[in-house]
């Protein structure tokens, strides 16, 4: 029984320690995503402008309503115009996401 118990406790603190933080991925977003997103979520104007594209506002529930995996996908893959983001991979593209997900409306 100890050793169930102990077994336990260890997977359980590895799911802790993949866990997204959404506080480590603030500044990950500001160095990679800020830009054409703005700090709060809200698409800069003179990107949209520029790219010709309408860059979605993170705040709203159309975004925020996108599961983690879609968010990630958009991140990594890229959408429309937006190229994927390279610059972040693995943990830190989970904490993008956690960050993303605290600029609701």
């Amino acid at each position: 029984m100890r050793t169930i118990i102990t077994i336990m406790l260890v997977a359980l603190s590895g799911v802790a320690a993949f866990a997204a933080d959404a506080k480590a991925g603030q500044p990950l977003y500001d160095k990679s995503c800020k830009g054409c997103h703005g700090a709060d979520g809200t698409p800069n104007a003179a990107v949209s402008k520029m790219m010709k594209v309408d860059v979605p506002d993170l705040k709203s529930a159309a975004v925020q309503a996108l599961s983690d995996d879609d968010i990630k996908k958009v991140i990594s893959e890229g959408k429309g115009k937006m190229k994927p983001v390279k610059s972040v991979a693995g943990k830190d593209i989970n904490d993008i996401v956690a960050f993303v997900h605290t600029l609701k409306k």
